[in-house]
């Protein structure tokens, strides 16, 4: 990972998806769900372009490591909370995609205490379920916002498929925690 200064293109970008979360939020609050489509869509986008910018640009540093994972937490568990009080999406969701994240978050920071080594990545679980949330705020938004009434159904059928893969990464992770703290344990 490149020791390089820190703010970059890629690190901005992710700066930027923090800084929208906010104004998301108040749109959504204020019911101005079409802008608020328009943004989280932007902000989605910036969630796929930074990691490959760092690359491709040779870019990657080690907050941009520390800050894209929150990044994402921060945009889309704020997003589902606030569309879930605004009675868009079903409490129980919202409730189950927070305390994952919040489960993720709190198992990480045990792993680096109880190890001093914390050397996990996103696996391909918890990308495909944070590409799920996405999709799923987005056509939230979309169509409340664009009032495209018609692709509720995708809604209904989404909010399903984010359940299983926001329960399924989630039980990956821990089943990942408890191999690290028996090798750590067995040693």
């Amino acid at each position: 990972m490149s020791q390089q200064f820190w703010l970059n293109v890629p690190n901005l970008l992710t700066l930027g998806r923090i800084i929208a979360v906010p104004f998301i939020v108040w749109l959504v609050l204020i019911h101005q769900l079409n802008w608020a489509f328009w943004v989280f869509i932007g902000a989605g986008v910036s969630d796929g372009l930074d990691g490959y910018l760092a690359k491709v640009m040779n870019a990657q540093t080690k907050i941009g490591a520390l800050l894209d994972p929150i990044a994402d937490k921060f945009l889309l568990v704020c997003v589902f909370v606030v569309l879930g009080v605004q009675g868009f999406l079903p409490i129980w969701l919202v409730i189950l995609v927070a305390f994952r994240d919040f489960a993720i978050v709190m198992g990480a920071t045990l792993i680096e205490i109880m190890t001093h080594n914390l050397t996990m990545s996103p696996n391909f679980s918890s990308k495909l379920n944070t590409s799920i949330q996405i999709v799923l705020a987005s056509c939230v938004l979309g169509v409340h916002g664009l009032q495209v009434e018609s692709m509720m159904f995708l809604i209904d059928g989404l909010i399903y498929v984010t359940a299983l893969t926001t329960a399924i990464s989630g039980a990956i992770y821990l089943y990942q925690w408890g191999q690290m703290i028996t090798q750590v344990n067995g040693d």
